[in-house]
């Protein structure tokens, strides 16, 4: 018998209108590649005859023809994809870039290359993902002092260093008792008797 996946609730769908620019021309829409995927595959609006190629070291800002009109209390994430990043070394430099629900203008990636080779950037390749997700704004409050907590200023790295202390502490603990050599058993007394008497 099959395992079949129980959803507590409906997935929500929030509609996002999107206006596909001129060079954006027959480039499919966003589109989820899976069912349960979080984010939209983006891809590049460039002419199919000029193909763009970021240099190991370089960025380039890429369009993807599109403009988005998110509903209030939302934004959109861009993100890089996996599968550039690892078998490429490009990713998104800004990542996640930011989409506001206010910005009217055309979507574009800002790309880099992490890697040792050149890559080049082809008309319809996807390039990075979009994820709509809601937004909490905050109020801000003036205060004369914050609450004291055990972490305290500490900060860069520092939640990290008891664990690896105590890690090393470990490692050297056992290498420790590793190298000390076992204790040596102790040797029995040997009892004499008394000599013989020879006869005089």
């Amino acid at each position: 018998m099959k395992n079949q996946r129980r959803d507590a609730k409906p997935r929500t769908r929030v509609k996002v209108s999107v206006v596909r620019l001129a060079h954006a021309g027959e480039l499919p829409l966003p589109a989820y590649q899976t069912e349960e995927a979080a984010g939209l595959d983006l891809v590049a609006a460039l002419d199919v005859h000029n193909p763009m190629t970021l240099p190991p070291g370089g960025r380039a800002l890429v369009p993807t023809g599109l403009i988005v009109e998110l509903p209030r209390g939302y934004e959109a994430q861009v993100r890089p994809r996996s599968g550039l990043a690892l078998k490429h070394g490009v990713t998104v430099l800004n990542s996640p870039g930011t989409i506001d629900s206010d910005y009217r203008g055309e979507v574009c990636v800002i790309l880099a290359n992490l890697g040792q080779a050149p890559f080049e950037v082809r008309r319809g390749e996807r390039i990075a993902q979009l994820v709509v997700c809601p937004v909490t704004r905050a109020a801000l409050v003036e205060v004369s002092e914050v609450s004291t907590t055990l972490r305290g200023k500490g900060g860069f790295g520092s939640t990290g260093k008891t664990m690896a202390n105590e890690n090393a502490r470990s490692r050297k603990s056992s290498a420790k008792k590793k190298s000390m050599p076992s204790p040596a058993t102790p040797r029995k007394k040997m009892r004499f008797g008394k000599p013989p008497t020879g006869n005089r």
